[in-house]
């Protein structure tokens, strides 16, 4: 009998920045990363970022990107009304919502987006933040300090009935606290990226968005058609952003539908069949 030939390995590494769990490892996380990688007959990352750090390395023989979509699918309760659940959060069909969807951390530009809120009020806007979903994760206790200094400068601005807290909710809820918003914020600190399943949820609600500019070149992101670009860390154009919205229902639309559009290329579906590929490809080779 001949010997039996070995199995094919595929690796997927889901995010390589420093990740919430093993926070201490240091060097010796990137070594594992890159034996996972050379050991490997294909390598696939979920986003541009990542591809672009590992092309530097020659040993891996196949890498691909595959990216993530939504883990919140566009599904509201079969009762949603949107009037209807904007005023539950006590939110008139005239207010302006703004969404932001995700942990704190560090990273996401919270504070930025409070002091955004706090400008459009000073200048007139009805303006109201559904902060959507739980508030910190369990896995990096720095989160929840942060927490509190992002609660702190919303009381320090007299912001408390303006930002609203959903919690954890149901999946259900989570989309339809979504598609109440007129405006989703996510100003991120280190740039808009496929690899964040918050922004995978905005884009698959069709929502017009608000975020920063990606640190690599994303062709599929372009200002003015699926999304508006500011810059990190500046409530003065996140608020100048998001009154632009605010006064530009046909802007508001385009941006929605644009965002519903690029979507369609993150389908399960559509995963599922460049995942088979790459697994088909080893196969054959």
């Amino acid at each position: 009998m001949g010997a039996k030939a070995r199995p094919r390995i595929v690796t997927t590494f889901h995010d390589l920045r420093v990740p919430y769990l093993f926070p201490k490892a240091g060097r010796l996380r990137w070594w594992v990363v890159l034996a996972l990688a050379r050991w490997s007959d294909a390598v696939i990352v979920t986003n541009i970022e990542d591809m672009a750090r590992l092309s530097a390395y020659s040993f891996i023989r196949s890498l691909s990107v595959v990216p993530i979509g939504s883990n919140i699918a566009p599904r509201p309760p079969a009762d949603y009304d949107r009037d209807g659940w904007r005023a539950r959060w006590g939110v008139g069909p005239r207010d302006l919502l703004l969404s932001y969807f995700g942990f704190l951390n560090e990273s996401k530009g919270a504070e930025t987006l409070v002091r955004a809120l706090g400008r459009l009020v000073r200048r007139g806007y009805s303006a109201r933040l559904l902060m959507v979903g739980g508030k910190v994760g369990s896995s990096d206790p720095t989160n929840v300090a942060y927490l509190r200094k992002v609660e702190g400068l919303i009381a320090e601005l007299g912001l408390e009935d303006r930002v609203l807290w959903t919690g954890y909710t149901p999946p259900e809820e989570v989309s339809a606290n979504l598609l109440a918003s007129d405006v989703c914020v996510l100003p991120y600190r280190d740039g808009a990226s496929f690899r964040r399943g918050s922004f995978m949820a905005a884009l698959a609600h069709g929502l017009p968005i608000v975020s920063t500019k990606p640190r690599v070149d994303t062709p599929e992101l372009r200002h003015g058609e699926n999304i508006l670009f500011v810059p990190p860390d500046s409530p003065i154009a996140l608020a100048g952003a998001i009154a632009r919205l605010a006064e530009n229902p046909a802007l508001r639309r385009r941006l929605g539908q644009g965002a519903a559009r690029l979507a369609r290329n993150f389908a399960w579906e559509e995963i599922a069949k460049k995942t088979r590929a790459v697994y088909e490809e080893i196969l054959a080779a």
